[in-house]
């Protein structure tokens, strides 16, 4: 058997490479690829991928929290074999910033939040039965299981700013994270509700997403600072940034499905997948007077675009410097705005951007004084897919599209006296 090559050490280049024992080539000079923490000390721009020994630095992550959740029980015990894990409980909740309203997670399960007539009219909608017709769409599919009032209140707008527009575009999907149930949506017009949905708990290393990686490449053959720029398929050969040429037999590739084809030169006769690109602002500051207590909201409208905003030291206070975990009066957090393939702003405009959003942050009162400021990029990159959704026995596809990094989920209600906002819709 020939030369098999392995590009990536992400963590699916790791498992691949820790399953196989094959050389894994990697761009970076260290593993882990956007799921791979990093510590930046307050007032200061440089990375750091090891924590200081003083324990003075936030700690991010390049495309923003990553939970895991929903893991094989094998799959878990191995992590737990690399490294400490600590389980939590999701809270979740959707923010409309222009009533200063929070509603838990998920939203068609937590009707009261949003007054009495709203939830009326969706109760309405829902027991009408009519059949939605053809579903070929995300946007059609969204439409026709929450119906007019609450796809027009929060998953029309939401999933604007998530998909970067392209809802209205792709086959609908991970309908897994959108959990619907009529019986729940009933009860939570009038009390509580359980939690639901696939990451009720999760899982996360105590020291860090990069020390699960570190451990994880510390079991590998991994080549660093090989960043591929060509790959011949006809020689079967990958040529890097350095200069050097790597022959293969078979080649494992991690990398975007539309850099493969780029660097590959291959024309398969169609048109690229829809793919979107997330530009996740990591922010560490001072805690605001409405800084909220969620580990992720969900944002509807926002000035500046972005679609979520999620508190790592909501989940854990070690996303703190160490002199801050006690006093509890600083916060870690990220920040997601998507853009479709091809229309990245400028590193200018991403600067712009990220005072931009950071100035709304403060006027919301969920920030007070901005110590860390660094945005990074999450990649997603499309791809086709079947879809049954609609009436009857339909059978419609149209191209499909993975969305980019980051979590989702349910909720807590907001316990009376909170310092931040809890009223209902009016």
């Amino acid at each position: 058997m020939g030369k098999t090559v392995i590009l990536g050490a992400g963590m699916t280049g790791l498992a691949a490479g820790y399953a196989s024992g094959l050389p894994v080539y990697e761009a970076e000079p260290w593993p882990g690829g956007i799921c791979s923490s990093y510590y930046v000390r307050p007032r200061s721009t440089e990375r750091l991928h090891r924590a200081p020994a003083d324990g003075e630095a936030y700690r991010f992550e390049i495309g923003g929290g990553h939970w895991i959740f929903g893991g094989d029980p094998l799959v878990l015990r191995f992590i737990r074999s690399l490294t400490p894990v600590r389980t939590y409980v999701r809270r979740s909740a959707v923010y409309f910033p222009d009533r200063e309203c929070f509603v838990p997670y998920p939203l068609q399960n937590h009707l009261r939040y949003l007054g009495q007539k709203v939830a009326a009219q969706v109760l309405e909608e829902i027991a009408d039965g009519r059949a939605p017709g053809e579903v070929v769409t995300m946007a059609d599919w969204l439409k026709a299981n929450f119906r007019p009032t609450l796809y027009e209140i929060f998953f029309k707008p939401f999933h604007e700013l998530y998909t970067a527009g392209l809802f209205c575009k792709i086959a609908p999907q991970d309908d897994y994270k959108t959990p619907i149930n009529p019986s729940l949506m009933i009860r939570g017009t009038f009390a509580e509700v359980p939690q639901v949905g696939y990451n009720v708990t999760f899982v996360y290393p105590e020291e860090g997403l990069n020390v699960l990686a570190q451990r994880l490449a510390e079991r590998c053959r991994i080549h660093y600072g090989k960043r591929v720029v060509h790959i011949d398929v006809k020689s079967r050969e990958v040529y890097f940034e350095d200069g050097t040429v790597e022959g293969y037999e078979e080649l494992v590739s991690t990398l975007p499905l539309n850099r493969m084809m780029e660097m590959t030169g291959l024309n398969v006769g169609e048109q690229p997948d829809p793919a979107t690109s997330v530009l996740v602002v990591n922010i560490g500051a001072v805690k605001g007077p409405r800084c909220p207590e969620e580990h992720w909201l969900y944002i509807p409208h926002s000035k500046a675009g972005f679609h979520r905003v999620g508190f790592y030291s909501n989940v854990d206070v070690s996303f703190l410097p160490a002199s801050a975990r006690e006093r509890a009066d600083q916060v870690s957090i990220y920040v997601e705005k998507a853009y479709r393939e091809g229309e990245r702003p400028t590193p200018a405009e991403v600067r712009r951007l990220s005072h931009t959003i950071a100035k709304e942050l403060q006027d919301w009162g969920w920030l007070g004084e901005v110590e860390v400021l660094d945005p990074t990029w999450g990649r997603a990159c499309g791809r086709p897919r079947r879809s049954s959704f609609g009436s009857g026995n339909r059978r419609t596809s149209t191209r499909g599209w993975r969305p980019a990094w980051g979590s989702s989920g349910v909720s807590r209600t907001r316990s009376p006296g909170s310092a931040s906002p809890s009223r209902s819709w009016t």
